[in-house]
């Protein structure tokens, strides 16, 4: 009686198990599947170790699969049967499938594939057919588990030298469909966005949106006339609308106590662009790109030329350089830019001294080798041209704030100064040693090459300053 139990409980679970398959065959008569097999086949037959992809990204709440490459390499004789069959196989299924292509040798047609994954988010685009001498065959497909995806098949090959040779890739690839994000494409050319990140540091817990025509409307613009609320979740906050043209936009805190910070931030909020900001204690980091392509440096700003913030502290200023700026006496930079400034100067200063630690290692009493010497002199080079990014810097920061005419032109001499000191004094020790007969490698007349051209310049700018 046991041994009964035993063989019906087996024959019910191979019963179950041959339902299933024959479910899923069912679910799958609309899918190319015989081609599927065909590439999976040639893939595990012929297939190559070099050049392989295989890549898998899945919806980590659903585990649906968002994006899937599998990409390789074959090489098999020219009349082998099974690349005779792609042929049938393809045209064999052709009709569950909504593209299918050929393309024959002698055909100047290139063709591409751009994978998206399921959020829309681009990924790469493979340049499938890439030479006259290639064949290809290609189908696309509904994916059977999630209908906005495609699933492509590819096969390209041409003849060795010889033509004794087929040697091609298959491509296997499920993304976005097409017509879904190049549909999500026309609507992002209205949609602006903000991504919003917070200092771990603060504790916004709200940010009130608002909107305004023009720089007049949103100065009278009142606290409750805000047109979102957005929360921030894990230090980030994020919102987006839809707009027909450019408009006038604040950001202003709301603290977990429910009190309306007494600052706010003005930016442009431009149709099809994403501004990406990151908020501070009493400042935040601009998003410089966006700034320059259509913000309050592009010249298309709708904010006026000076447009400040609610306090002193989080001082947000548009300049134009067809504006004349009136700027008040005794200026006088507030706490968060004195905070910008001194980090980018101990920036520029740790590699000043890291130059300066280079040049006391070439000291005779370290007996340095010639080959160490001469990594030593490449290093310095190296490290000069980091001095002169981070000194270019510090002046990009300092153009793109109001500060008196006065004021600027001083603070921008003695930055001037500093830096002509510093690149002066290498040039002179490094003459010194020339003339004095020590032997030097190459790397050390590039080193001063490269010198002579950082002083130039920097006497050419200081000399337009001074003008």
């Amino acid at each position: 009686m046991k041994r009964i139990i035993i063989m019906l409980i087996v024959c019910s679970i191979v019963s179950t198990a041959m339902a299933q398959k024959v479910s899923a065959i069912g679910k799958q008569k609309n899918y190319p599947v015989s081609v599927q097999q065909q590439l999976k086949h040639m893939i595990d037959k012929f297939g190559t170790n070099e050049g392989q992809v295989y890549s898998v990204i899945k919806n980590p709440n659903t585990g649906l699969v968002e994006m899937s490459q599998r990409i390789s390499k074959f090489s098999c004789s020219q009349d082998n049967p099974n690349l005779k069959s792609v042929t049938t196989f393809f045209m064999q299924d052709e009709p569950y499938s909504y593209q299918i292509q050929h393309i024959t040798p002698g055909s100047r047609e290139r063709f591409s594939i751009k994978v998206v994954s399921d959020t829309g988010q681009p990924s790469s685009t493979l340049h499938i057919r890439t030479s006259t001498a290639q064949e290809m065959w290609l189908m696309c497909a509904k994916n059977p588990e999630n209908p906005q995806l495609r699933d492509a098949y590819a096969i390209v090959w041409e003849l060795s030298k010889d033509e004794q040779k087929a040697v091609g890739t298959i491509y296997m690839i499920t993304s976005l469909r097409p017509d879904i994000y190049e549909k999500a494409a026309e609507t992002s050319k209205k949609t602006f966005k903000i991504e919003g990140r917070v200092d771990a540091n603060i504790k916004d817990s709200l940010y009130n949106i608002y909107i305004a025509n023009s720089a007049q409307e949103l100065a009278n613009i009142g606290d409750d006339d805000y047109v979102a609320c957005v929360p921030v979740i894990n230090k980030r906050f994020e919102w987006q609308t839809e707009l027909d043209h450019p408009v006038a936009g604040r950001l202003r805190c709301i603290f977990p106590d429910g009190e309306l910070c007494s600052a706010w931030i003005n930016l442009d909020f431009v149709p099809g662009e994403t501004y990406r900001i990151t908020v501070h204690n009493g400042y935040y980091d601009e998003d410089r790109d966006y700034e320059r392509r259509v913000g309050r440096y592009s010249g298309k700003s709708l904010l006026n030329s000076r447009q400040i913030a609610g306090n002193d502290d989080v001082s947000i200023v548009a300049e134009e350089d067809t504006v004349a700026v009136d700027s008040p006496t005794n200026w006088e930079p507030s706490p968060a830019l004195k905070m910008q400034l001194e980090v980018k100067g101990k920036a520029m200063w740790a590699k000043m001294e890291s130059v300066k630690a280079l040049y006391r290692s070439l000291d005779p009493k370290n007996s340095v080798s010639w080959m160490r010497k001469d990594l030593i002199f490449v290093r310095i080079t190296k490290q000069n041209k980091e001095v002169d990014a981070a000194f270019h810097d510090i002046l990009k920061f300092l153009k793109d704030i109001v500060i008196p005419v006065d004021e600027r032109a001083e603070i921008l001499g003695k930055g001037y100064e500093e830096i002509l000191k510093f690149y002066t004094e290498q040039n002179k020790g490094l003459t010194e040693m020339m003339s004095s007969g020590v032997q030097l490698p190459k790397s050390a007349k590039k080193t001063q090459k490269a010198l002579n051209k950082y002083i130039e310049k920097y006497m050419t700018e200081m000399t337009k300053l001074i003008e």
